[in-house]
């Protein structure tokens, strides 16, 4: 699990890559091309791993071919769904 300085480094080698990213205390999502992303971990790792000797990670991949804009369109239609209900 990543605390947050760590998270704050991962934040800052992500803004330098200039990926759609979001982090939290625990993870990372990105969003980009495959190349880009793993370009991403492979930085990050490397930054992280500066701090001790050992790195976690663990990688999840959402792949939806067409599709972008993900890590905020599924809370925007969330919210719109909710919207119109209300």
């Amino acid at each position: 699990m990543a605390d947050n300085f760590h998270g704050g480094l991962l934040s800052r080698v992500c803004a330098l890559e200039g990926d759609r990213e979001m982090s939290t205390c625990s993870c990372a999502t990105h969003e980009g091309e495959w190349d880009e992303v793993m370009a991403v971990v492979k930085d990050a790792t490397e930054a992280v791993g500066r701090f001790g000797t050992r790195v976690s990670l663990v990688l999840k991949a959402d792949i939806r071919p067409g599709r972008t804009g993900e890590l905020t369109g599924k809370v925007e239609r969330l919210e719109a769904a909710l919207g119109e209900q209300g």
